[in-house]
C-alpha cells in the first residue's frame, strides 16, 4: 500500500533508543521525506513515555530493549495513556525478528516491527503504513515467534462466527483485505466490518494483535 505524501500533514514521529547512533541514523532518513517529522527523541523507555504523553505524535519508533524501563512496557504505557487524544502507533525496532520482546511487544498492541537492519525505504513505509492504521505483518517471524510461546488458552472460535474465523486465518496469513474480499468473493466494505468485528470481540487493538492472539489460542497453527 502506498500513500500520497502531500494528502496531509506530517507525520509526527518519536525516535526512543538507547543508542545515540541509531537514533540519529532514523531521525535522518525520516526527516528526509516530506510528508515525516521528527518530534522527540528519546533515550530510555521512561523517557519515551514521557514525551509520548507531552508530545502526542503519531507514531512512536521504540527499541524493544532500553533501560529504566523496557520497549514493552513503555508501548503497554504509551498505548494505555488515557490523555487527550489517540494514542500514538506503536512500532518496535529489534535487531533480531525472533527476540522474544517483539513477542511481547506484539501482544501488547504494538502495530508491529522493524529490524534494525531495514531499509530505509522500508523504514519510511513502515511509519506511513503504521500512521494510517494498518499493520506490518511479517507472517514467517510471526509464527515462529508463536511457536516457543504458544500456549493453550480460551480458543477464539467460540467468539466468532464462521465468516470471522474465515477471515481471521486469512489474516494470518499476512493477506490484506483486497486480498480476503479476492478470496472470499466478498465486497471490500464487508471485509472491513468482519476485521472491524474480529478486534472487537478478541479484544485488540489491531490486526497483528489479533493474529497473535489467534497464535497463541491455538485457534492458528503456527
Amino acid at each position: 500500500m502506498t500513500t500520497d505524501p502531500s494528502a496531509a500533514s506530517p507525520i509526527s514521529i518519536l525516535i526512543a533508543d538507547d543508542e545515540p547512533l541509531v537514533r540519529s541514523g532514523l531521525h535522518a532518513i525520516l526527516a528526509a521525506e516530506p510528508d515525516l517529522t521528527v518530534v522527540g527523541e528519546a533515550a530510555t523507555g521512561a523517557e519515551a513515555v514521557a514525551l509520548a504523553r507531552s508530545l502526542r505524535p503519531d507514531v512512536v519508533l521504540t527499541d524493544v530493549r532500553m533501560p529504566a524501563l523496557d520497549g514493552i512496557q513503555a508501548a503497554r504505557r504509551i498505548l494505555d495513556d488515557g490523555g487527550a487524544g489517540p494514542a500514538p502507533r506503536v512500532v518496535v525496532i529489534t535487531t533480531f525478528e525472533n527476540d522474544d520482546y517483539v513477542y511481547d511487544a506484539l501482544l501488547a498492541g504494538a502495530s508491529g516491527f522493524l529490524l534494525k537492519r531495514s531499509r530505509p525505504a522500508e523504514i519510511v513505509q513502515a511509519v506511513r503504513l503504521a500512521a494510517i492504521g494498518d499493520t506490518l505483518m511479517f507472517p514467517e517471524a510471526v509464527r515462529e515467534l508463536a511457536r516457543k510461546h504458544r500456549r493453550q488458552a480460551e480458543t477464539v472460535a467460540g467468539r466468532l462466527s464462521e465468516r470471522e474465523r474465515e477471515v481471521l486465518r486469512l489474516m494470518a496469513a499476512g493477506l490484506e483485505n483486497a486480498e480476503i474480499a479476492e478470496q472470499m468473493f466478498l465486497g471490500a466494505q464487508t471485509v472491513k466490518t468482519y476485521v472491524a468485528n474480529i478486534l472487537a470481540k478478541l479484544d485488540a487493538r489491531n490486526r497483528t494483535q489479533a493474529v497473535v492472539i489467534a497464535y497463541k489460542s491455538g485457534f492458528v497453527n503456527p
